[in-house]
């Protein structure tokens, strides 16, 4: 009786780290903002008052827009989508996250935006009057 083996050659290491890159992308594209709130706590902004969610909600504004811009950035280089899942994705989807439950509270709190300060005047510059 004749046995016969197959010996399997093992995957490349490369190819087995793209074959993991490509199902864990896979699950990221199919990730919508609609979970946002994942990876945010409910309630963080329970007990802030109006000013203080105010100074938050401009700060989770300007930190999305800085994510994006990464992410944009991010996108623009070779395998850049990659990069910008891997870096940058979670973040993203905690400051949305944290955004909306500050944007909750300030609708339960019923603030309202504060009206811009306006400048103090400054006084006009007064040249000495040349001696003669």
């Amino acid at each position: 009786m004749t046995v016969s083996t197959r010996h399997r050659l093992p995957m490349p290491f490369a190819a087995a780290a793209a074959l993991l890159v490509a199902a864990g992308l896979g699950g990221c594209a199919g990730m919508s903002d609609g979970m946002s709130t994942a990876f945010a706590d409910p309630a963080k902004y329970e007990l802030y008052d109006c000013q203080q969610l105010e100074t938050e909600r401009k700060r989770l504004a300007t930190r999305t827009a800085e994510v994006q811009a990464l992410m944009a950035k991010a996108e623009t280089g070779a395998a850049g989508t990659v990069v910008a899942e891997l870096a940058y994705r979670n973040e993203y989807v905690a400051v949305r996250g944290q955004s909306k439950f500050a944007e909750d509270a300030w609708q339960r709190s019923r603030c309202q935006n504060a009206a811009p300060v306006a400048a103090p005047p400054v006084p006009p510059v007064i040249a000495p009057a040349p001696q003669r």
